[in-house]
């Protein structure tokens, strides 16, 4: 998992209340089993004018050009300013694999569905939480400045705007600790990777048996 410390970026406005997993990755391109791939799809139903199938190459599609993310001045965006409880809907881990490798590092919003909120740290997406009044004002300079930006230091929790102004935010230390260093679950674990190895020969010495393989 690619480490988060401090991050500037391209923020694209995501103005609707409740986005949900399926409209951010729609059901059909849940049929694969591999975890890459999900970015062109990101936003479906709402970024083509014609429905889309897995395996459909995106260049054979028609774009909408009044969704957010087709309009040119958003084109990069790496920071997404999105409205309350952003993530609801099914739990599919595919939502926040959707939104990261269509390139976005982080999603600012006043509030965030639970288990979409768990997968994105978990996956090295930093969801943010401001109040409404803030991310308000964040939506109106994102509308009024082509090319705004946003500078998130993870490490110092705040969001620096171009004036430099900062919006500080809170996250739980072992959130920040994983996400500081890139570790995910699995990552977590392999930090012991010598203790493990060190646990299995000595089992395997006391109880050889369990060596044994069937053929």
């Amino acid at each position: 998992m690619q480490a988060f410390r401090i991050h500037k970026g391209l923020v694209a406005p995501m103005d609707r209340e409740n986005v949900d997993t399926d409209a951010i990755i729609p059901k059909q391109y849940l049929k694969s089993i591999k975890r890459t791939g999900f970015g062109p799809n990101l936003f479906d139903e709402w970024r083509y004018l014609d429905a889309g199938e897995p395996g459909q190459d995106p260049a054979t599609r028609k774009p909408n050009p009044d969704f957010v993310l087709n309009q040119p001045r958003y084109q990069g965006a790496s920071v997404l300013l999105a409205r309350k409880n952003f993530g609801c809907g099914s739990s599919r881990e595919h939502a926040p694999w959707a939104l990261e490798q269509y390139g976005f590092r982080a999603i600012i919003a006043p509030s965030f569905a639970d288990i979409f909120f768990n997968n994105s740290f978990k996956n090295g997406l930093l969801p943010i939480v401001l109040s409404e009044s803030q991310v308000d004002q964040l939506f109106n300079e994102v509308f009024a400045f082509p090319g705004y930006e946003l500078t998130i230091d993870l490490e110092r929790q705040v969001v620096v705007k171009p004036d430099g102004a900062e919006l500080s935010f809170d996250i739980q230390p072992f959130r920040k600790y994983c996400l500081l260093n890139g570790f995910d679950d699995i990552g977590l674990t392999l930090r012991h990777a010598d203790k493990i190895k060190a646990y299995e020969a000595e089992r395997l010495a006391q109880k050889p048996w369990l060596n044994n393989r069937i053929v």
